[in-house]
């Protein structure tokens, strides 16, 4: 009989490509084993994970809505109808276990399975922990996570430090510079900025660019910008004509990007600090103010600490931004320095250390 696990989450980048690393490595180690993804009905899942060859089924979910409260009247409604749907889920497809990455999915088919006694583990990717995954951490049969000092959220005796997972197209890139450029139709002979601001774009990174771009060019940089939707169409149009920009709302193969920056501007969510690790990239952070109890500050400030990075705040990078990365882009002892302390934190193997733990829990 194969083995059955559902993996749960998504809702940006950073929690799918993980998990499809992670099924990836499950699949690698024992190809009879069936996956199925559970995620939230119109999130991007529901599109990413079909398209690396699994199946998924959606839940109808969504976040606590901070910014508007009054959109949260449906929420318990919302819950209630995913919890059902969570538990039809696991009496048609039987897992063995139920792994959650993150996101609004995981939470009621991590609730379901606890409930009927299946194993769970939870990925914790981010340093300071989410508060769902605090709740089922405490009956979970393991936690993977990627930072040191995690007993003060989970108990001790559950944890495993695995790292966070990085897409093997990445992590595994033979891509040189010189492809990178010659992908982007960049000049050589120049320094690359690249500036992500996660999958759904970030609107404090894309109007520091808008506004400093001649600034960036000026100073000899050219610039790899992914500007995510909202942001797109206003980018295209800030760039036209200008030479050593390219613009998009997204990049599908980030391993050219990779390869081709010489300094980065991102945002600070677990998987692009994975990501910048495995690749060793001088970064300058912008994290995010109102991720769930501003982890994205708490994951660079661990990076700063270690000289393995730069950070600007939210608030702040508007006017200091581009002027900080410019000031870099002069400093070749610095960018020498925080390319090799971030290196230093890379962990290449964490898909197939979470898929080990998974397996050793339905043997």
């Amino acid at each position: 009989m194969s083995r059955k696990v559902i993996i749960a989450g998504g809702g940006t980048g950073g929690h799918i490509f993980p998990a499809i690393a992670i099924a990836n490595a499950l699949r690698k180690k024992d190809e009879s084993v069936a996956i199925l993804f559970v995620g939230a009905k119109g999130k991007m899942e529901m599109e990413k994970v079909p398209q690396a060859g699994y199946e998924i089924q959606g839940l109808d979910i969504a976040g606590f809505n901070r910014s508007s409260l009054i959109k949260n009247i449906g929420l318990p409604f919302k819950i209630i109808k995913s919890l059902w749907q969570a538990r039809k889920i696991m009496r048609t497809f039987q897992p063995q276990i139920v792994v959650g990455v993150g996101g609004y999915a995981s939470f009621p088919m991590l609730k379901t399975a606890q409930q009927q006694k299946i194993p769970v583990l939870i990925q914790e990717q981010n340093s300071y922990a989410g508060k769902t995954n605090m709740i089922i951490g405490k009956k979970a049969a393991r936690v993977c996570v990627a930072y040191d000092g995690m007993e003060k959220f989970f108990p001790s005796n559950k944890l495993v430090l695995t790292g966070n997972p990085v897409r093997s197209v990445i992590s595994r890139s033979g891509i040189t510079r010189q492809e990178g450029m010659v992908f982007f139709s960049l000049d050589p002979s120049k320094k690359t900025v690249l500036v992500i601001g996660g999958s759904l774009g970030a609107r404090s990174i894309n109007e520091a660019i808008d506004l400093h771009l001649e600034k960036l060019l000026d100073a000899g940089l050219q610039v790899i910008w992914q500007t995510g939707k909202p942001f797109a169409n206003r980018a295209k149009e800030r760039a036209e004509g200008l030479a050593g920009v390219w613009v998009n709302d997204f990049i599908s193969q980030m391993e050219y990007a990779y390869a081709a920056a010489d300094l980065v501007i991102s945002r600070a969510g677990a998987i692009a600090i994975a990501e910048l690790c495995v690749m060793k990239k001088p970064v300058l952070f912008v994290p995010f103010p109102f991720a769930a109890e501003d982890h994205q500050t708490v994951n660079a400030m661990s990076l700063v600490r270690k000289n393995a990075a730069l950070m600007v705040k939210d608030q702040e990078a508007r006017e200091k931004a581009v002027p900080m990365i410019i000031d870099l882009a002069a400093q070749e002892a610095i960018q020498k320095t925080l390319a090799a302390n971030i290196g230093n934190l890379a962990i290449t193997d964490a898909d197939e250390r979470i898929a080990d733990e998974i397996l050793k829990l339905i043997q």
